[in-house]
Parts: C-alpha cells; structure tokens; sequence
C-alpha cells in the first residue's frame, strides 16, 4: 500500500472563473486516455461540465471529480468553480487535496479575482504549481502573467518552463532545468530539438536564477552551491520538493489547454513535485487531535460533498484522510454518533461513476450511494478509533431573494424542494423570516440564486417566483409623550373596561424595549399589569407609521383605572395597545434602516468609479488601500441600496470585482426616503 500511495496524486485545479481549468482537466484526461477526444466548454460537450445549467451558462457551477492513471500513480483530481458565486465551500474542497496546480489566465493575467482564489490556497496551506494558460490565443503574454505571481501576488515563482511564440505560432517550450526544446506534436505529445537561438541567453539565465532558488531553500545546498557552483540533478530535485513543500517555492508550467499543448509535460510535473498523501501534513480533529495522513492509522474519511445523481440517488462525496477503505465497511458517522454501512465504492470520472476494486487509502477520493444520516461535513471512522475532523470555514452569504410559488398553495412544496439541495450546496441557507412572512433563499450572489431555481425547476417540476426581499426595517421614536388608553365596551350583558396611563420615552440605539411598572395604590390590580405589557408589547411588533417593529423606547405605566366586574386581562391588553399607538404619533416617530458593511475588492483603474457609486448609494466610505495594483475599499451602505450591488459591480468592473457584506447597525432613513417607505407600505395594506 505504501508504495503505491508514493505514486499517488491527490490534487485541486484552482483559479479565477474563465481561466480555463475545466480545459486543463479535459486535456489531462484526454493525455491519461480516459476520454477520447477534447470536449469543449463553448459547446457543452466537457467531461466534467455536465449539469444542464453548467452547459447553459458555459461554466463549472459545482466541483468536478475525476480519477485516472499516469505513469502507473493514481491521479484524484477536483476542478474547483472560479465564479465567486459557486466556490463558497472551497476550503472543503482542499481540505479533501493534497496540492493544487493553479491556472493563470495568459491573456489578463493575475486579476482581483485571482488574488481572491489565491487567498483561499494559502489559507489551505497547500503546495501548489502554476499552470499559465491560453497560450495560444491572441495577446497572450507570458511575461505579463508571470510577473504578476511575484508583483501581485507576492510569492517566489520560478519558471520550469519558457514559452516557444504566442498566440497562433506558440510551439513548445524550453525545459528550463534540462536546457532543452521540447515541440508540441499534433496528438499533444513533444518531441525534443534545439533550443532557439532568441531564447539561449534568456534560459541561461533563468536556470541560474532558477537553481539560486532553490539552493535557497536549504542551507547545505546554499554552501555547496557557493563553493562549487553547480548542484546535480538529484540535489536540484530535492530542494525543489523541500521548497515546494514549505511553500517557498511555485513552479510554473505553460501550455495552451484547449488545443492539447502542455497535457503531458504538467501531468509529468505533477508526478514529480506535489505531494504523495504520506507527504500531508496531519489532519487536525475538532478536539486538538491530529491524525496523520498514513495507512497504518485507524481509518477515517471526510465527507466534503453531498452530490444528487439523478440514477444513483444522494452521493457523498469522501476523501480518505487516514487507514484503508473498502466497500461493504461500517463506520461510525463521529458527528451523528451513529453507524452507517457502506455499499459498493465508487470512483469518478466526470460524470460516469466506476465501482472501486479492493480497498483504497489516504489521498483517495471515492463517493458511496444512500448513506441514511452523513451529511456534507461529516468524518465517518473506526469506532474504535473515533476522530471527528474540524470543519473548513464556509463563506458567509452575501445576498437574499424572497421565493414565492407560482402557483398558490405551493408554497410548501417550494421550500421543501429548496430544503433537499441544501446538503448538496452548504452555502446555501433557507429561511423564514417571521417579520415579514417571506420565504427567503440566501447565497453567495444573485447568479447563485438564480441557478438554484433553475435546478430546482427542472429536478422537482416545482415553479419558483424570486422576488427582492422586504428591507427589514425598524421603527422607533425620538420624543416623550403621556398618554390615556381607555377602552370601555357594553354589551347588555358583562362589559369589558380597561383604563391605563402610560409615559413613551426614547432609549439608546439598541437597547430594544424596557417596561416600568409604576402603580402605586392598587389603581390597576397587579393581575391586569402584565396584560398592560402584553398589549404594548403586541402593538410594537406589528408597528404603528409603516407596519415594522417599534424598538428602543421605554414604557411606564404609572396610573389608570379598573371595574370591579368589568374589567379583564383583554380590556387591558387591548387598552395597552391603545395608549402605545397614541402614544407613539406623538412622540416624532422615525423610521430605521440596516446598515451594511461592505468591503470590495477591484483593480486600481475602478477605484474612482466605484467610490462614486458608493456615494450615489448613501454610502459612507470608510477608506481605501491598495496593494500590488488591487484596491480594497471599506465602506457602510445601507442595505436597501446593495440588493442590486452585484449586477452593477460586475458591469462597472468588468467583472473583476469582487465584494463582501455584513449587518453593522441601524440608522434613520432620511425624511423623503420614509415618506416613500410609509406610502407604499400603506398601499400595501
């Protein structure tokens, strides 16, 4: 088992959406033979792009898996989504890899977005290579995206590979280590030749920039390369792994994945310097335990993913963090504490799935059909050996939509449609909110939104209506006022008599409500004061200017009246509403709004722009900083202006701002944006 776990790879795809890694896992299949021939996402034809929405919108909205051989190593592969609106769960993602080949776009190079990708890999903690792609198309620049690894990004990159042409005439490319040509082939293969003249000076060069890196990483090689000047190949190799290991050191590789240039030389690569699983830094469980990445520990796989295959039925998705798995085990699920038995293993290959033959170990990443209670997160082990792995950081959402059914009556099936693709995408979250009665669906964008609807549309036959959701608006008071609220009714029979004094005075932002019983001499028998209370207390939630919560006053009540046969808790109930509401139009009622924080990320070019826009949206900017070309811009805006937020970033930006958002306080809304507020909800009514 062992020596087979040394030839294993267990890595993600990383990288900002449209750099082409769905092309760079077509070509590595093609390269192992899995498929047959190149797919293309223009065309939905990608092996691992198979979702009807995935074809549609021409991108990657859920991870892809896909297993293969390359030189006799087992390859586990995850193409992770580079939309910001699909990758909310990528820790999980890598928590489940042991590196990461990173793919850069040649033609933009590093963007906001790839910073944004970058920060999760470091927070990973993973090895990674760099894999510059699209070389093949125009204004490629290899040069422009290299230099921004170091300028941008800020780590050590060192190029194994130099490009032979751009664009249409791009060729081969120089192994830099080896000095030597290698020219691409027709069927993707290379064929080695002389190096071009143009380039000799530049890759001398290079390889002794390249071997002072890595020299670096270890001081015995440091002093043998300062004394002798040269390190033999097996020394390179080694400092290389060292570095890479330590995450001192990024390879890069170069290729053009769409015409099949560069399948070969990567996967080569791939082989040769990221990580087998015995190389993986132990597991951390949530109890401070570590497990080590080893077949010889007790077993326990993390479930990252929960997929919904149409055929097979609900798929969890696992990663093999320690010990040997085999089909037909049962485990203990260490969150559930309950046993689970597992049916047949399951290894993929885009989207057809291929039964596992034996048993697999650390590194492995293989799903199993209708567990009963493992969810998405959850560490299945030896009970005899029970580990529960700490659960990766997802990203918080960052929009809601109200659903509604376009049927009436449906309303039901909706939310319980929506409630079965939450274990499949833990970004999502589902509520009611009770202030307002809407159905809300929250995500990391309005793209996300949109795209759950979709499927559940086409899954469950189940019509969905998103609307923008009711601002969660508050109304409180700015002056004192003394009032009566004195209801009297006769009947014939018994009546019903309430009569109570209340004083209405304003408290502090965030405070909420605070009630003071002042009867003094049995006025109101202590029985009716909690009624009294109660009736404020209704009357507040319901609101009095616009039908949203009153919150940060304080109420006394201080006098009033009873009759001996008439009076109950509803009179007084009832008469405690009356003198809230009167009460309140006295005392200069305003109405409050949520205040966001909110932090955008974009180029430096689109800083004026979008500091305007936050003006125009009563935002208040906080500051701003800018580093290696990429502004971050802090501000507070108010909510009812961000539910357009994402649309109109993405049109300003071209796409390449990214943002996030938080509740921070209320505040008052301006007079003439109340009175709108206040007309509308009337209408409403």
């Amino acid at each position: 088992m062992r020596e087979k776990l040394e030839k294993q790879r267990t890595y993600a795809l990383v990288g900002h959406g449209g750099c082409g890694k769905t092309s760079v896992a077509e070509m590595l299949l093609f390269q192992a033979k899995v498929i047959s021939r190149l797919g293309k996402i223009e065309e939905g034809t990608t092996c691992l792009d198979y979702e009807p929405e995935e074809i549609k919108r021409r991108g990657s909205i859920q991870p892809g898996f896909a297993y293969f051989k390359w030189q006799k190593g087992d390859h586990y592969l995850i193409d992770v989504p580079g939309d910001a609106n699909f990758n909310g769960d990528i820790q999980y993602l890598l928590t489940a890899a042991d590196g990461v080949v990173f793919v850069l776009d040649a033609i933009d190079g590093v963007k906001p977005l790839t910073k944004k990708m970058w920060a999760e890999v470091e927070k990973a903690g993973l090895p990674s290579i760099i894999f510059i792609n699209k070389m093949d198309r125009e204004r490629a620049n290899f040069d422009q995206a290299y230099e921004g690894l170091s300028n941008v990004l800020g780590i050590k990159a060192i190029p194994l590979f130099l490009p032979i042409g751009a664009e249409a005439d791009f060729q081969g490319v120089v192994d830099i280590l080896e000095q030597k040509a290698l020219f691409f082939t027709e069927d993707g293969k290379v064929k080695s030749g002389d190096i071009p003249a143009e380039l000799a000076d530049k890759v001398e060069e290079l390889r002794t920039a390249l071997i002072e890196d890595i020299a670096e990483s270890d001081e015995a090689l440091m002093e043998k390369y300062l004394e002798e000047g040269e390190l033999s190949k097996d020394e390179i190799l080694s400092g290389l792994k060292k570095g890479i290991l330590a995450r001192e050191l990024f390879p890069v590789c170069v290729g053009a994945a769409l015409v099949n240039k560069g399948g070969n030389i990567l996967l080569d690569t791939i082989n040769w310097l990221l990580p087998s699983p015995l190389e993986r830094a132990p597991f951390e469980g949530e109890d401070g335990e570590e497990r080590p990445s080893s077949p010889d520990e007790p077993l326990a796989a993390f479930v990252f993913k929960t997929i919904v295959d149409p055929f097979t039925g609900q798929l969890s998705v696992m990663r093999v963090l320690s010990g040997v798995l085999s089909s037909d085990m049962t485990l203990l699920n260490a969150n559930k504490d309950s046993k689970e038995k597992l049916g047949q293993l399951l290894v993929f290959e885009g989207k057809k799935q291929v039964p596992v033959k034996g048993e697999v170990g650390p590194g492995a990443i293989v799903a199993v059909a209708k567990l009963k209670e493992t969810s998405t997160g959850d560490t299945l082990c030896d009970e005899k050996a029970p580990f529960k792995l700490k659960k990766p950081d997802v990203a918080p959402c960052i929009i809601s939509y109200a659903l509604a059914a376009e049927k009436q009556g449906e309303e039901d099936k909706v939310f319980a449609s929506v409630q079965k693709l939450l274990d499949e995408d833990i970004t999502l979250e589902l509520t009611r909110n009770e202030e307002t009665g809407d159905m809300l669906l929250s995500g990391m964008g309005q793209l996300h939104i949109e795209t759950t609807v979709e499927k559940v549309k086409r899954r469950y036959k189940v019509g969905i209506v998103l609307k923008t959701p009711k601002i969660p608006y508050r109304e409180t008071i700015k002056g004192k006022a003394e009032v009566q609220g004195k209801y009297k009714k006769q009947t014939g029979g018994r009546g019903q008599y309430g009569d109570c004094w209340i004083r209405l005075e304003p408290l502090p932002r965030g405070k909420g409500y605070e009630f003071v019983d002042a009867i003094v001499g049995g006025v109101i028998p202590k029985q009716y004061i909690p009624a009294v209370d109660a009736g404020i207390q209704e009357a507040a939630r319901k609101g009095v200017v616009a039908g949203y919560p009153v919150v940060d006053f304080k109420v006394t009540l201080y006098d009033g009246s009873y009759h001996s046969v008439d009076s109950s808790e509803m009179a007084f109930k009832i008469a405690g509403s009356m003198a809230f509401k009167k009460a309140v139009e006295k005392c200069k009622p305003i109405l409050l709004e949520p205040i966001m924080n909110v932090t955008v990320y974009i180029p430096d070019e689109y800083m004026g722009d979008v500091i305007g826009d936050i003006s125009g949206r009563r935002g208040k900017v906080l500051g701003s900083d800018s580093k290696n070309g990429i502004t971050e811009v802090k501000a507070q805006v108010p909510m009812a202006e961000m539910l357009s937020y994402a649309q109109s970033l993405t049109s300003m930006t071209s796409g390449q701002g990214t943002y996030t958002m938080e509740f921070d306080h209320y505040e008052e809304v301006p007079s003439q944006i109340a009175e709108k507020i206040i007309e509308e909800s009337k209408a409403e009514d």
